[in-house]
């Protein structure tokens, strides 16, 4: 990495991670050698960025976190990367003041002038350039995203109001443990204390939210990731369908799009698909339109009546 400038970024864009590296991994991640990094690091103390050092064995540089420090710098994927995400998140419109699309909307104008001025110019390009559909989507607030998550973090008990989707309104006290986003929404997985059991909650039917001071102890989720537990929530009413496609999957991910499937590449040219439906009807119509051959490996009864159908089709044909 000749180009002092792009190393320093990338030097500083690792140690902004917050975790400690030693000087062998930060060599190898910069392709230099150690007594380069110690310039380098001697080089990021002087324009003001509190870098620790432990040396000797078992030795790392880690940035020090809760100090002033000078403006953030990001190289040119971390400045189009974060352009993007925020007008990602502007564009799940919900008409609020305060909430996190406004938030981000906000941002959005803003970023550039925490950027270094050589990125200026393309960041205002890549403004110019971009047009994002607004999708309508429920109201969240970024406080009450950093309120569980300081809370998750501390392990303390909150409690809010919740409407239900039948419109009930009741306080819950709840052990919070994951925040999930899935499908424009934002979900809670926690352990409802009235209840003495996992529960999900939609957080733009939260209200009046907060800490009580209360510490729980660590729980072992229900799943392997809150986001599989949500899936299974959602998923109970429907039926797992599972067939191999003679496509690439990027191919099937565009036809599904609108599905909660699981899809991976098993050979060339064929992909693998999990895919949760009411009817076999959605998945022949989905399918339809990539017009490639497939097989349907279960259930059992979603073959049957996909045979069915096709000996409709070929006699209408005949």
């Amino acid at each position: 990495m000749a180009d002092v400038t792009e190393r320093m970024l990338a030097l500083l864009s690792t140690l902004q991670t917050g975790r400690p590296f030693s000087g062998e991994e930060l060599a190898s991640r910069l392709a230099v050698s150690p007594r380069t990094v110690r310039r380098d690091v001697e080089r990021l103390r002087g324009y003001g960025y509190p870098v620790e050092t432990q040396p000797g064995p078992g030795g790392y540089y880690r940035l020090v976190a809760g100090r002033t420090m000078p403006p953030l710098v990001l190289d040119d994927d971390e400045a189009i990367a974060a352009l993007l995400g925020l007008a990602t998140l502007a564009s799940a419109r919900s008409d609020e003041e305060g909430t996190l699309d406004d938030a981000a909307t906000r941002a959005y104008g803003k970023l550039d002038q925490f950027l270094p001025a050589r990125l200026r110019p393309r960041a205002a390009a890549l403004r110019a350039s971009l047009e994002t559909d607004r999708q309508r989507a429920p109201s969240v607030h970024p406080q009450a995203l950093a309120d569980l998550a300081e809370a998750i973090s501390a392990q303390e008990v909150v409690s809010f109001d919740y409407t239900d989707r039948r419109g009930n309104a009741l306080r819950r006290r709840v052990e919070p443990h994951r925040q999930v986003h899935l499908r424009l929404r934002w979900y809670l997985l926690g352990w409802d204390l009235d209840r003495d059991d996992w529960r999900v909650f939609r957080l733009d039917r939260v209200g009046d939210l907060v800490r009580t001071g209360v510490r729980h102890s660590s729980r072992t989720l229900p799943a392997d990731t809150a986001l599989a537990y949500l899936r299974q929530g959602m998923n109970a009413e429907r039926r797992r369908v599972r067939l191999t496609v003679r496509a690439e999957p990027e191919e099937v991910a565009d036809a599904l799009k609108y599905q909660d499937a699981r899809i991976e590449r098993v050979a060339d040219r064929e992909t693998g698909v999990d895919v949760w439906l009411d009817s076999w009807e959605w998945l022949v119509l989905n399918l339809a339109f990539l017009d490639v051959d497939f097989s349907i490996s279960e259930p059992d009864d979603f073959r049957a009546a996909c045979a069915a159908f096709a000996r409709r089709l070929l006699a209408a044909c005949a």
